[in-house]
């Protein structure tokens, strides 16, 4: 109850923060107030193509978030197997950790369409990160436990449910947990820089090329909230998953 209290009043002085800057800037199309923008969130989505832009944005960035989980998983459970396929893996891996975002949209840009492109960002910037927590993971799983699988002859599922990933779990969740917001970061990068028809992205474009800060700041907020809900949602999700298999 303390720490929910102590981030209610961070939220409240950082609020007061943007507060006294609108006001110290006095300019509304260089910084608008919290007050205009919470204004201007209960109308912006009576807007034309406001729910279909949410909804576009959410399930391609979400679609490339999944991409990454299941084969960046498939991917260390590989590499923590097969020394060499860790070895092939790294030079890939490295260049995609250390190239900008910006540098991979203008390069897709050439092979893929700008309404795909941020699902192909998003699951590029979140492959490593699980990959690179899992394969961990696995590097430091219990011997003994596997052992006992292999001794008993437990069946493949049997063992991946029971065993592996029970074992693995701080690390994929410290995966997800980290990889959601760099999903949506990424994505919305994408689409600021391809401007698919009908996105977040491009809404933020426009607010930008209109001068148009409270619109702007609204969509900043709007992809915040989504960003942490899904989050939250997912990460419930998965906690409930690892409940069940605990309770067997």
């Amino acid at each position: 109850m303390e720490r929910k209290a102590g981030k209610l009043l961070a939220v409240i002085f950082a609020l007061c923060l943007w507060q006294l800057a609108a006001m110290t800037i006095d300019s509304k199309i260089l910084l608008v107030s919290p007050v205009e923008v919470a204004v201007r969130l209960t109308t912006i989505w009576q807007t034309e193509g406001f729910w279909t832009s949410i909804w576009f944005s959410f399930y391609h960035i979400a679609g490339g978030f999944f991409l990454a989980l299941f084969l960046g998983i498939a991917l260390a459970a590989l590499a923590g197997r097969f020394r060499r396929i860790e070895t092939l893996l790294w030079p890939f891996l490295v260049t995609i950790k250390t190239v900008p975002v910006a540098s991979f949209v203008v390069i897709c840009l050439i092979w893929l369409s700008a309404e795909n492109l941020s699902v192909f960002i998003s699951f590029l910037i979140v492959l490593p990160v699980v990959y690179g927590n899992v394969l961990e993971g696995i590097k430091n799983e219990d011997k003994l436990m596997l052992e006992v699988g292999t001794v008993f002859k437990m069946p493949l599922l049997r063992r991946l449910l029971y065993i592996h990933l029970p074992q693995l779990k701080p690390f994929i969740m410290s995966a997800c947990a980290t990889a959601l917001g760099m999903a949506w970061k990424a994505g919305v990068a994408a689409e600021i820089i391809g401007t698919p028809d009908g996105s977040i992205g491009k809404q933020l474009f426009y607010s930008k090329i209109y001068l148009d800060t409270d619109d702007l700041l609204c969509w900043t907020v709007i992809i915040v909230i989504v960003s942490v809900l899904f989050e939250k949602l997912f990460m419930l999700g998965l906690k409930a998953l690892y409940g069940r298999l605990e309770r067997g």
